[in-house]
């Protein structure tokens, strides 16, 4: 009560535990114990932005795309809730180098940057008493989004001893009539591992027993080193349906321009059936868009997906 008036608003106290399980609640508690009177600099005990450092630069061709779209003023509106057209096709062929079967522009969803995607895919999936599986060592966004989306969290374990692939026998153990999805990440964050074809097809066809999606976060995708190749989550998409999400800030270096993507990898349908494209397009209809001059792909501004 402040001088007789009794104030009936509060802090949503979701977003407490939901922020400090993130990277970026833990690295704001480390900062907000540093002294400001302190002169020492810094030092940084990780690349999660590499464009900090200047041996990382996109190419010239992205540059120039972005400079002559805002040159030309034709990209200083509002773009469609779903992305640009000419962007999601594409982002669309450059996805179908490596697939089995043609993904469409309808297929394609773009988002501010991967965590935004990250966050859609949550919220198309989410339901009183759903429950998702999430791989352990992990990436800690997804344990924060479904905390604050109210999605219960169950871990498998990666195994170390078999290069951190799934530990399918614990996924099947985790199952229960409110399991929804499961997410893998692969390119693998933080473990730095790659999947084989072989164990992503046995993914694929147990998530497929189990009836649910699998989620692909495939944001480091074609960064691999050593003698495994990438192979994306849905060349297996007619196995299982795949959400797969991505976006240009790794490979291409410029986390700062938000541009991700969400892509129905599902070439039988299941997403449409089932209600989960509706309720992406719901999500995106009442949130942000990525800027308009980033997603800018046409015959006049080659985009640079094709340069690389």
């Amino acid at each position: 009560m402040e001088n007789g008036v009794i104030w009936r608003f509060q802090g949503n106290k979701v977003l407490d535990p939901a922020s400090t399980i993130s990277l970026r609640g833990v690295l704001e508690q480390v900062i907000g114990n540093l002294s400001t009177d302190d002169p020492r600099p810094t030092i940084p005990l990780a690349n999660g932005d590499p464009s900090q450092f200047a041996c990382f630069r996109t190419c010239t061709i992205a540059e120039d795309a972005i400079v002559d779209a805002l040159r030309s003023a034709k990209y200083n509106g509002y773009a469609p809730t779903v992305g640009l057209l000419s962007a999601r096709r594409a982002i669309a062929d450059y996805l179908n180098r490596d697939l089995p079967y043609k993904l469409s522009a309808d297929d394609i969803y773009l988002t501010s940057g991967c965590l935004q995607a990250i966050e859609v895919a949550l919220a198309a999936i989410g339901r009183p008493g759903a429950n998702i599986l999430l791989p352990r060592p992990g990436f800690p966004f997804y344990e924060s989004r479904a905390a604050y989306g109210l999605l219960q969290v169950r871990h498998y374990h990666l195994l170390p001893d078999k290069g951190w692939e799934v530990d399918l026998d614990a996924v099947e153990a985790l199952v229960d009539g409110n399991t929804v999805a499961m997410v893998i990440v692969n390119p693998g964050n933080p473990c730095g591992n790659v999947y084989t074809y072989d164990h992503l097809k046995t993914v694929a066809e147990t998530a497929r027993k189990l009836g649910i999606l699998v989620i692909a976060d495939e944001v480091y995708g074609h960064l691999t080193f050593g003698s495994t190749p990438f192979v994306p989550m849905g060349v297996f998409g007619s196995i299982v349906p795949v959400l797969t999400l991505g976006s240009i800030s790794k490979r291409w270096m410029v986390p700062g321009w938000r541009l991700g993507w969400l892509v129905t990898t599902d070439p039988n349908g299941a997403f449409h059936k089932s209600g989960i494209v509706e309720s992406i397009t719901g999500y995106l209809n009442i949130s942000t868009d990525p800027a308009t001059f980033i997603q800018v792909c046409d015959a006049e501004f080659s985009f640079f997906f094709f340069f690389l």
